[in-house]
């Protein structure tokens, strides 16, 4: 048979030659395709004290011509340079109200013909809702009035949405901050219609700059005049009447936060130099306070370019940090300082220190607080009351403290003490509640707070409400869910008095639903939604959370699902498809813990196995792959022979169970799933077949560091090398199905992996196949090729694993 050749690529193997298929787009068998082509259901905007909800519709997927668009990638961002907003969003098609307390939906009147909604958010009374609508040529700002279920445009289509959302709303509810394209702006350059003026040059001065991959980074001065142009905006104070006067003018505006008492506006705007290396997150930046009416207070910081940063999770650059406004105060800011110089090697008493600053800064600011280990977060609560967390990576640890923000010579008092990867322990999240400024702070009641927890333990998932009482810091266990064959989990605590509670139930076959539980009232029930289950056809398969061990004695877990109608005591020996995504922990104990409940509801999604169910195979998915560095050892020193220990295990039990053929077993995953899928096959005989998702497989080309790997290349050549599927390419013998996203913008992750990976094999006479999906990212959108993955992956199967 004769093939069209149409690239010709050189490798170190020598000349290699392929061919291309040209293959329209196809569909998968029908019992996937009825599964995969779902309606989805509503998302759910609910405070349970608003007497509205509002529910927001999307369509299932994109389409590929909603891919097919203009984009400009420039410092990290993906934007869209004719509407000016990310090319990525998602947009909203439809809006409908409806009163907490009642079952019936009231549509949205005046919404925009062909509605591309996004960036949703309440006024702070709830009596209005702002959106912005897409158009063909730009953004528009909608307002929404609650009552009457009304919508109205307030602006043109002259937003600024390329750094997110383009506006703020002031405490008096009438007043919005937005960000609008400056009304002189000139036209973007197009270097593609340019003759070059000379080369692009680098320099590297000598001084150590180790970062991770980045992606989609400035590479020249139209990348820098465009970057600057689209990032660009005039800000406006904008009334719910339409009426629009100038706050400031044109800058390159990064974030707008508006002081809890409303009269001040800090402003923080992307400064030059621009890097070519990092991200616009790291470029330098200024923060200047102003007051309600856009007089300038003071300027409370100002960033430097880090191009450079220590080595290490906990590294962080030298000045202020963390700025932003005290929720439980008028216009106090608080920050965070480095007192290591960010640097995790160097020894100190104390990592960082916290700041309180009062408005409008004509004193000092004052040390509230330092902490041993890195600074996490601070939840505001009230004058005498805080709760702070400092966290260090290396050890996983993590510390809970009181605090009194009053008085900077209380000593903090330690809460809780644990390891973060320890779920079994986890306390739980402190709930919050709004206070007169319309931000949500610590919720306190009769001094007690008040924490939320998954209940994740070694019997399974009991999600729980703890008060912890702020004098004695002991915990009072308020209520644990005791249902059976259902999951719950607690959402918001609506009114402590009474104990009315906000949930969500869900089982295998019953969609997430919202229910109000009293909890001191009988745990007596209230559905509040009615959402059906969309996968109605795969209702009656078979699904139980299986545990097992690996030979070393850890604990491990996974998901397995039957065919419907499966005979568990003939027990025909069918094939099995495992799907998962390797795990870092620093002990066995944290490893060894399982967070899957068999009661969370069946939602089959183009990033799983369950589809195959339908077509006659087991599945186990989201199977425990830890990797476990205990001590000084990392993770990594012993990459493959875990990898291959977790997969050994997960057949065995499977097998134990007199389920499968294990001569018929595949393994699949995407992104780092992927990276494990083809070490799988590379260096064991486990396996049939593999499938592998927008992976990187050549990690010399991530050599400053991948998923929790700190150490680079040149410190540990052996791992990087080891752990490369790439450098074994000889040794593949087991075929994969190999799939990227043409446009991938996950750090490390470049097509060009998979591209590698793919002519390495073809040229060493694996069998493997490659699949590219047009337009898309690192995560697939489109219906397209989402319904056609299904089918290539489907195809697969059935050639290498089930014939």
């Amino acid at each position: 048979m004769k093939l069209k050749v149409t690239l010709f690529l050189f490798l170190n193997l020598g000349l290699v030659a392929f061919a291309q298929e040209n293959l329209t787009y196809q569909k998968p068998s029908k019992s996937i395709l009825d599964l995969a082509d779902y309606q989805r259901a509503p998302s759910v905007s609910m405070d349970t004290k608003k007497e509205f909800m509002l529910l927001s519709y999307r369509n299932t997927y994109k389409t590929l011509d909603d891919l097919n668009q203009e984009e400009l990638r420039l410092a990290g961002l993906r934007i869209n340079p004719v509407t000016n907003i990310s090319s990525t969003v998602t947009y909203v098609r439809n809006l409908k109200l409806r009163k907490v307390n009642d079952t019936k939906e009231i549509q949205v009147s005046g919404l925009p013909t062909a509605p591309q909604i996004s960036n949703i958010a309440w006024s702070p009374n709830d009596k209005k809702i702002l959106f912005t609508q897409t158009t063909k040529t730009g953004v528009e700002l909608w307002i929404v009035d609650v009552a009457s279920a009304k919508a109205t445009k307030l602006t043109d289509a002259n937003l600024n949405a390329n750094l997110g959302t383009p506006f703020s709303w002031f405490n008096d509810n009438e007043t919005i901050l937005v960000k609008m394209l400056p009304k002189n702006r000139p036209a973007l350059l197009d270097s593609k219609k340019d003759l070059p003026t000379g080369p692009i040059v680098s320099t590297a001065d000598g001084s150590k700059s180790q970062n991770r991959t980045y992606a989609d980074m400035l590479k020249n001065k139209n990348d820098e005049a465009n970057f600057e142009n689209i990032i660009t905006s005039e800000i406006y104070k904008v009334n719910i009447n339409g009426t629009a006067t100038l706050f400031k003018n044109a800058d390159m505006y990064s974030s707008e936060r508006i002081s809890p008492d409303g009269n001040y506006v800090m402003l923080t705007t992307i400064q030059k130099p621009f890097s070519y290396i990092v991200p616009l997150g790291r470029f330098p930046s200024k923060a200047v306070v102003y007051d309600k009416n856009g007089t300038e207070v003071k300027t409370v910081n100002e960033v430097p370019l880090y191009e450079i940063m220590p080595k290490g999770f906990m590294a962080v650059p030298k000045g202020k940090r963390e700025m932003s406004w005290r929720g439980d105060k008028p216009a106090t800011l608080s920050y965070v300082v480095a007192l290591d110089e960010g640097d995790p090697a160097n020894k100190v008493d104390f990592r960082d220190e916290v700041f309180l600053w009062n408005a409008p800064f004509n004193t000092e600011a004052t040390s509230l607080v330092k902490t041993p280990q890195r600074f996490n977060e601070i939840i505001w609560g009230n004058d005498n009351t805080a709760i702070l967390m400092d966290e260090w990576y290396d050890t996983r640890n993590i510390k809970t403290y009181l605090i009194n923000p009053s008085d900077a010579t209380q000593k903090p008092k330690v809460i809780f003490d644990r390891n973060s990867q320890d779920i079994y322990a986890d306390p739980g999240a402190f709930e919050f509640k709004k206070n007169q400024y319309n931000k949500y702070v610590l919720a306190i009641e009769n001094d007690n707070a008040f924490l939320l927890g998954e209940g994740f333990t070694k019997d399974g998932q009991f999600p729980f409400i703890s008060e912890l009482n702020l004098k004695t810091l002991k915990t009072n266990r308020l209520y644990t869910s005791t249902l059976k064959d259902k999951k719950e989990d607690i959402l918001e605590i609506e009114d402590f008095k009474t104990g009315k509670v906000l949930v969500q139930i869900q089982s295998k076959n019953d969609y997430p639903n919202y229910y109000f539980r009293n909890i001191k009232k009988q745990n007596n029930l209230t559905q509040v939604t009615f959402f059906k289950n969309p996968f109605e056809s795969i209702k009656n398969v078979s699904k139980e959370v299986i545990k097992y061990k690996r030979k070393d004695g850890v604990e491990l877990s996974g998901t397995l699902y039957l065919p419907e109608g499966y005979d568990k005591v003939k027990k025909e020996k069918l094939p099995l498809l495992i799907w998962a995504y390797p795990a870092e922990y620093k002990d066995k104990n944290s490893a060894g813990q399982s967070s899957q409940n068999p009661n969370e509801f069946t939602f089959p999604y183009y990033g799983s196995f369950i589809y195959w169910v339908t077509k006659g195979y087991v599945v186990l998915d989201d199977a425990s792959f830890p990797i476990i560095g205990e001590g000084t050892t990392e993770p990594n020193d012993n990459f493959i022979t875990q990898l291959v220990d977790d997969a050994e295990a997960a057949i065995d039990a499977v097998d134990a169970l007199g389920y499968i053929n294990r001569k018929k077993v595949a393994v699949g995953g995407h992104s780092y799933g992927a990276f494990m899928t083809a070490n799988l096959l590379t260096h064991s005989n486990l396996f049939a077949c593999g499938i592998a998702r927008s992976g990187a497989y050549n990690r010399t080309l991530t050599p400053f560091g991948f998923q929790t790997e700190q150490r680079n290349y040149w410190e540990v050549p052996d791992i990087y090398n080891t752990m490369s599927p790439f450098m074994h390419a000889d040794k593949m013998k087991t075929p994969l199905l190999l799939v990227h996203g043409e446009a991938d913008n996950n750090p490390g992750t470049f097509t060009l992996q998979t591209e590698r990976y793919f002519q390495a094999l073809k040229g060493l006479g694996a069998p493997a196949r490659m699949v590219i999906l047009p337009k898309e990212s690192h995560g697939y959108v489109a219906r397209e090729n989402i319904l056609h993955l299904l089918w290539e992956q489907d195809q697969f199967l059935e050639k290498y694993l089930k014939n």
